[in-house]
């Protein structure tokens, strides 16, 4: 049996960045929020992830955000999530 990880962190990055030039994906970034697991399945079906403004439906095993609200709006056009754990 697996266990879903229980924090992520989101890092909001421009999608224009292709090649950051050497920088850190956090370095990158315009905003990231650490997230927690709240026990509960989310629209989508993965499990939810709450934390500093962002509500985010996370597929654990590929680490691929299947849904983000920021400050209760989707995610501006041009902004990529990327998660790392």
């Amino acid at each position: 049996m697996t266990r879903e990880p229980q924090r992520f962190t989101i890092f909001l990055v421009p999608e224009h960045v292709e090649d950051r030039g050497g920088a850190s994906v956090e370095d990158s970034a315009v905003r990231s929020a650490v997230v927690e697991a709240t026990g509960e399945k989310g629209a989508s079906g993965y499990p939810r992830y709450i934390g500093h403004g962002m509500v985010a439906d996370i597929d654990p095993s590929t680490r691929t955000v299947e849904a983000l609200l920021v400050d209760g709006a989707e995610l501006d056009y041009g902004l990529t999530a990327l998660v790392t754990p």
